[in-house]
């Protein structure tokens, strides 16, 4: 089994990325926009278009507040490993910022370059969207 982390710092509160990350049926405009071009959620199993086409239904296995933590695996779609499961989870780091933390664990071994290349290019995304996303004034 291949074992994918990323790591990164984002420069906004965790409160801030996690209301972003929590918000599990809109991948599209929170966390990745461009990247993922379209997200719906059927029941507990969200369907994810990404901008190359490939289709992948995740099932949420948790959304854990206390945590800040996603969890979530592929069940189907156009890349159905043998394997797939992530987390995503927003930690405080200093300075009222954030450390966000992306595991990937997936076979086939095979799946592990491909799926990493398109990690990254969503941690790039990522990285952009939550640094720009905007404190709320109603709290």
């Amino acid at each position: 089994m291949a074992h994918l982390h990323k790591e990164f710092l984002i420069d906004n509160s965790p409160e801030n990325v996690w209301e972003a990350l929590r918000e599990v049926g809109a991948v599209h405009r929170r966390l990745v926009p461009g990247f993922v071009t379209d997200t719906r959620m059927e029941t507990d199993t969200r369907i994810v278009t990404f901008a190359n086409g490939v289709v992948v239904h995740e099932l949420i296995v948790d959304i854990d507040e206390a945590a800040r933590r996603v969890a979530y695996a592929v069940v189907g779609g156009s890349m159905e490993p043998k394997h797939h499961h992530a987390s995503m989870q927003v930690f405080p780091d200093a300075g009222g910022s954030s450390r966000f933390v992306w595991t990937i664990d997936v076979t086939p071994d095979e799946l592990a370059g491909p799926i990493d290349e398109m990690a990254e290019q969503g941690v790039a995304v990522m990285r952009e969207t939550l640094k720009a996303t905007p404190v709320p004034t109603d709290r």
